[in-house]
Formats: C-alpha cells, sequence, structure tokens
C-alpha cells in the first residue's frame, strides 16, 4: 500500500483538511499568535490550547481567551475535563463560537491533569471515557474526534479497544501518540505501535511523537499505517514548521528575526504587555535555541528576564540578526 503525500487533503467528516500535518495542541504553547503564524505557512490544521471543559461552562476568562479562532478556518477546539455533563456543555459552547471539529484530550500526560482525572487517565477507566465521548458526540453537529496515548503504562495497550468504541460511538477522527502515559515523554516514541490502532478502526488516524522531520514523517506514516501525522514540539521556536513538513516554503534565515519579532509583538497584543512578558520567556527561549545558539549566557540571561516589553524586543531582534550567534560555538581544545 502506498503511503499517503503529506501535502495532499484529506477530511475529518465532512470537514476538508487542506493537507496531512497537523500542529498538535500544546498547552501554554499553542495560543492564536502562534496557531495564526502556523496557519499562515501552511500547516494542514492547526489546534487550540486544550479548553478545560467545567471552566468555559463555567466563563473562566481564560478558558474563553483559548477558545478564539480569529477566522483560522477549519477551526478546531480541544476539550479536556472528566464529567460527561460539562464535556458536553463545552462542545456546545465552542460550537456555537465557530468551532468547526471538537477534539477530545485523552492524552495529556500532566500530573495537575490526570490528578483531576482527566488527560490520559481517561484510560484507565475506558467505560468512564465512553460514557464522555458519547455525550460529546451527542450534544454537536460538527466532527468530534479524540486524542490519546497508547494506554496508562505498557501493562495496559488499550488504545485499540478505545479508538474502536470511540468509532462505535461516532467519533470521526482519532490521534494516538506512540508512548503510554508513564512514559510522559522520555525515549522514544514506538511509531509501529500505533499500527495496531490503525487495524482496529476504519476512520482516518493521526500518528504522533517524535516527528521532526520529513523523513521522520514518512517513517511514521508506514510504520503506523496512518492517514497523517501531528507535529508538536518540533514547532517550537519555528512555527511555520508542520507546514514545512507539508511541503510549503519556509521563511529564509534572513526572515526569521522579524517573524519572530512579530510573534512577540502579536503576543504583546494578545496578553497584553505585562502579561506577556513573562508568558513569551519560553518562546524566546526556543527560538534563541535554535536560531541563535551561540548567544553568550551573559546576553541570553539579560534577554530572558528582561521586564520591559520594548527593550526585550529590541534585545530579541538584535539576537537573532547577528550572524555571531548563528552557529553553535566550537568547544575549546583540551
Amino acid at each position: 500500500m502506498s503511503l499517503p503525500n503529506l501535502s495532499d487533503p484529506f477530511a475529518i467528516g465532512s470537514v476538508p483538511i487542506r493537507n496531512r500535518v497537523i500542529l498538535a495542541p500544546m498547552s501554554g504553547v499553542t495560543d492564536l499568535p502562534f496557531r495564526e503564524i502556523a496557519w499562515k505557512w501552511g500547516a494542514g490544521l492547526v489546534v487550540t490550547e486544550m479548553v478545560a471543559s467545567r471552566e468555559l461552562a463555567h466563563n473562566h476568562g481564560e478558558s474563553w481567551a483559548r477558545l478564539k479562532g480569529a477566522g483560522i478556518r477549519p477551526h478546531m477546539v480541544q476539550l479536556a475535563g472528566r464529567e460527561a455533563h460539562w464535556m458536553a456543555e463545552a462542545a456546545r459552547i465552542a460550537e456555537a463560537n465557530g468551532a468547526d471539529i471538537i477534539g477530545i484530550n485523552m492524552g495529556c500526560p500532566a500530573k495537575k491533569v490526570t490528578g483531576g482525572y482527566s488527560g490520559s487517565a481517561l484510560m484507565r477507566d475506558p467505560d468512564h471515557a465512553l460514557g464522555l465521548i458519547e455525550a460529546t458526540v451527542k450534544a454537536v453537529k460538527v466532527p468530534v474526534t479524540v486524542k490519546m496515548r497508547l494506554g496508562w503504562d505498557e501493562n495496559s495497550i488499550n488504545a485499540p479497544l478505545i479508538a474502536r468504541r470511540a468509532e462505535e460511538a461516532g467519533v470521526r477522527l482519532v490521534t494516538v501518540h506512540g508512548r503510554t502515559r508513564m512514559q510522559f515523554y522520555e525515549g522514544r516514541a514506538d511509531w509501529a505501535a500505533i499500527r495496531a490502532v490503525r487495524e482496529a478502526v476504519r476512520i482516518p488516524l493521526i500518528a504522533n511523537g517524535d516527528v521532526e522531520s520529513i523523513e521522520d514523517a514518512r517513517t511514521i506514516l508506514a510504520l503506523s499505517g496512518a492517514d497523517a501525522v501531528m507535529v508538536g514540539r518540533a514547532c517550537q521556536g519555528r512555527p511555520w514548521h508542520a507546514g514545512a513538513l507539508a511541503g510549503a516554503a519556509a521563511p529564509e534565515r534572513q526572515a526569521i528575526p522579524d517573524l519572530a519579532l512579530a510573534h512577540y509583538e502579536a503576543m504583546l497584543d494578545f496578553y497584553g504587555r505585562e502579561v506577556a512578558v513573562r508568558h513569551a520567556r519560553k518562546h524566546l527561549g526556543w527560538y534563541l535555541e535554535r536560531h541563535a545558539p551561540a548567544l553568550p549566557p551573559a546576553e541570553k540571561a539579560r534577554l530572558m528576564t528582561e521586564r520591559d516589553a520594548a527593550l526585550a524586543a529590541r534585545l530579541f531582534h538584535a539576537a537573532l540578526s547577528n550572524p555571531d550567534h548563528h552557529r553553535e560555538p566550537r568547544p575549546e581544545a583540551a
């Protein structure tokens, strides 16, 4: 069987997706400014940060901020929660506010999420998870998807079972990260293990985990039998990377300082300057690690702790623009 071409379109239910490289939802990362860049540079689909269902239903401001799509279509909202009632209500709210696709988070391994019996903790009780899935599917007319891991741990690999039951409940696509919850992000994702899910369902399957390059994307498709790939951490510091894997042009090296600065300024507008200065620091760090690895540690420390947004912006742009910072420093001779 021939591999799908990463640049080819496919569909989630009746919703067309322009190519087969999807930007993963990442809490604290894939906010609206990040997603707008990824979409502009060719990602097939971009997904919101995890939106807490109960908080959205209770009108918490942060959840509403995460819900925004700003004209990106299709607009996919990922919801997290442990109670079917609140998941269904949040799905209705998301649909009413422009969501074209709803995603259910059953993959997040973070303790603060699984400790509340959400995210990948749902995989420990498939019956409870399926009740939540069924309620969400019934609540909306738009397609519902599920993102999960292989299982809770190596002794409970139940992604094929849950995926099959989710398909029977009306889910239109499944995404699987090739690790268990207990692995967090340690070791390597087991791409071949995802194939058992492919054999269990007929709906589209997205494979996820450690996809850095086009070669990785092709290999994960071959080993898993998936229809598309999802890329997450590889896009940190380069929000355009998902589109590049799908065949879109990536920015030239000399354009990166201006693009990164525009990202920073978009975050200032989105969050407000005081909040954004703190929130943006991890993004600044990722840009510097990828594009200015030779920046002297003292200069990096100054930039990463600067509280004045305008000064931080100038330092950031200068650091990325200096060609002396573009290459890793050579180790000193012994």
